[in-house]
């Protein structure tokens, strides 16, 4: 069984794979504006969930050390 830990660096891990995949899309001379723009988002909306998922787990790597 996955606990919540392992889950949140899957995901984070997972997270961060999937915008240097996006970045690399972006490098591509031959992308429209349009779905740049759409890369550049998305990209930029997985990178701000994952510092969320890097700031809980300091705050719980906190807490614990605390204990």
């Amino acid at each position: 069984m996955v606990d919540n830990k392992e889950l949140e660096q899957v995901n984070f891990e997972e997270k961060i794979l999937k915008a240097k995949e996006l970045l690399e899309k972006l490098s591509n001379p031959q992308i429209t504006l349009s779905d740049s723009i759409k890369l550049y988002k998305t990209g930029v909306n997985e990178l701000e969930e994952a510092q969320k998922l890097l700031d809980e787990a300091k705050l719980i790597f906190s807490v614990e050390n605390k204990n």
